[in-house]
């Protein structure tokens, strides 16, 4: 990676992914402040009230009790890792073992579609600038309040913003508790920033199954997957068990694609790089696209304020 592009790539699951900087954003303090940016969405009263805290958390939000999570409907489904897809039936229903979806899922649309997780970043804009068309962005919490005048430009442009929870890990190797919290600071960050309740949300790596399902259905968000992924993290942090790829890889994928002519597709506006490949496949599918919503017939968010 380019230093320019390092110094600018401030997503949190990126950074995690490039195993940098992690004396920089972890500590053992849980509910220690991460400011990546300067310009924080001010932590409102109205969430001090009610969870006693005065600052936005680090990567590890603090799990808040909500009267309206009821414990007993989520299955007893171990927790698992990336790759542990032995630990539990298939009846559980795992995205990323089994690629198994369920009947609320998203996961195609009618019309090919870009869709940009990891967000928002310090070069989020300028993919907004790029685009003519409305797409959907899931967004970190923890990015949404440290950048929330991208995160309201978005906005602005017409796009649709869902959750892909606060600091983008694995949700299945969570205990209940703490995947609520993932999503409920991920809500919280939206109300504070942008005055609405998400109604979609994307799991970081497709992490989802049936326990993960049962929290966030309560929550009243739908999970959003996707059909062809575009693998573009690894123009610039390729992982060891995958060789790295070139944009020319990922622009042939997109040929092909195009010739189906519909369906999800999975990028990130987290770096630079994805970033203009994002632009790049915009002007290779054509502004003919579709939100999530759009996609479904639904509405954009549960609530605007």
């Amino acid at each position: 990676m380019r230093l320019n592009e390092l110094l600018v790539f401030t997503t949190v699951s990126s950074l995690m992914r490039l195993s940098i900087g992690k004396n920089l954003i972890q500590g053992n303090d849980k509910t220690s402040n991460l400011k990546i940016f300067s310009n924080q969405t001010p932590f409102p009263k109205w969430l001090y009230d009610f969870t006693g805290l005065t600052e936005w958390p680090g990567l590890h939000p603090p799990y808040i009790p909500l009267d309206f999570i009821d414990m007993t409907k989520i299955p007893d489904y171990k927790p698992y890792k990336q790759g542990e897809c032995y630990k539990n039936p298939r009846e559980s229903c795992s995205f990323d073992c089994d690629g198994c979806v369920e009947h609320d899922d998203v996961y195609t649309c009618s019309k090919l579609s870009q869709t940009f997780d990891d967000g928002p970043s310090l070069v989020t804009e300028k993919l907004l600038d790029e685009l003519k068309h409305n797409t959907t962005f899931f967004n970190l919490g923890i990015n949404t309040v440290n950048n929330p005048v991208a995160y309201r430009k978005t906005m602005e442009k017409g796009h649709l913003i869902g959750s892909h929870t606060w600091s983008h890990p694995f949700l299945p190797s969570l205990t209940n508790e703490e995947i609520i919290a993932q999503l409920e600071w991920s809500i919280w960050a939206m109300n504070a920033t942008g005055s609405h309740t998400p109604k979609w949300f994307r799991p970081p790596y497709g992490g989802i199954d049936n326990r993960v399902r049962a929290i966030s259905r309560q929550f009243g968000l739908q999970a959003v997957l996707w059909d062809f992924d575009t693998f573009d993290w690894q123009l610039y942090a390729p992982d060891s068990a995958f060789p790295l790829r070139t944009e020319q890889d990922v622009y042939d994928d997109v040929t092909r694609w195009k010739k189906i002519n519909k369906g999800l597709i999975l990028e990130h506006d987290g770096s630079p790089t994805t970033v203009n490949v994002g632009i790049s496949i915009n002007k290779l599918i054509g502004d003919d696209q579709l939100t999530v919503a759009q996609c479904i017939g639904g509405i954009d968010y549960i609530r605007q304020y």
